[in-house]
């Protein structure tokens, strides 16, 4: 690779081992933080509790945040994006696969759950401490937060009917969406059990409630 290459407008150039280690000490501090205030609440966890968990003192946390409130709009924002944007990836890599709705909304199923056995302290965060957002961040979440819905929402019309043959339009698809949310949203607060059983678990659940009949089963 030539000089030219390498600095021409908009080549993206390696990160320094100064910039990895910063990086690196960043995310620490988000895990940390994810994990106390999923512990503890975000009223009661102090800039210094965080800096503690991740190994750093006090002040050199606030080489990375200035406050408590910019660590949680990062800790959100990022978990919401984390979601919207894979939730595109697997449509889009389905739709180029298969065009198939029912294997699609499997799929979104199946990547929503390994976001959340993979970090439920994020998950519990998102769920209880949201109202603690700056308006600036509370606004892209909850933006992030209805375009992931309604793309699932467009594939379970795309699968169009219930177990039983009843229509599904896109106002009871949005209701589903949602319910199956609270369903798997609230697997961090289960009790121990396997992961891999939990997945399976949570992913037949999941699937069955979203085409449920809407007459009582029971």
């Amino acid at each position: 690779m030539t000089t030219d290459q390498v600095n021409e407008p908009g080549a993206e150039r390696p990160m320094t081992r100064r910039g990895r280690a910063k990086a690196a000490r960043r995310a620490g501090l988000l895990e940390a933080a994810a994990e106390q205030i999923s512990a503890k609440g975000f009223t009661a966890v102090r800039l210094e509790d965080i800096a503690a968990a991740a190994g750093i003192s006090g002040p050199g946390m606030y080489r990375h945040f200035s406050s408590k409130s910019e660590l949680l709009d990062e800790l959100l924002i990022d978990i919401s994006r984390r979601l919207y944007e894979g939730g595109e990836q697997v449509v889009a890599r389905c739709g180029v696969a298969q065009a198939d709705p029912a294997a699609t909304m499997r799929a979104l199923i199946e990547f929503h759950i390994d976001v959340l056995v993979t970090k439920p302290d994020l998950i519990a965060v998102q769920d209880r401490d949201l109202s603690s957002l700056s308006a600036a961040a509370n606004h892209e979440v909850r933006s992030l937060q209805r375009r992931y819905v309604e793309r699932w929402v467009d594939v379970l019309v795309g699968v169009g009917r219930a177990q039983d043959g009843t229509p599904i339009d896109r106002d009871e698809a949005r209701v589903r969406v949602h319910a199956v949310f609270g369903l798997l949203n609230s697997s961090p607060r289960l009790p121990d059990h396997p992961r891999d059983r939990l997945r399976r678990l949570l992913v037949s659940m999941a699937g069955s409630a979203l085409l449920a009949p809407p007459g009582n089963a029971l």
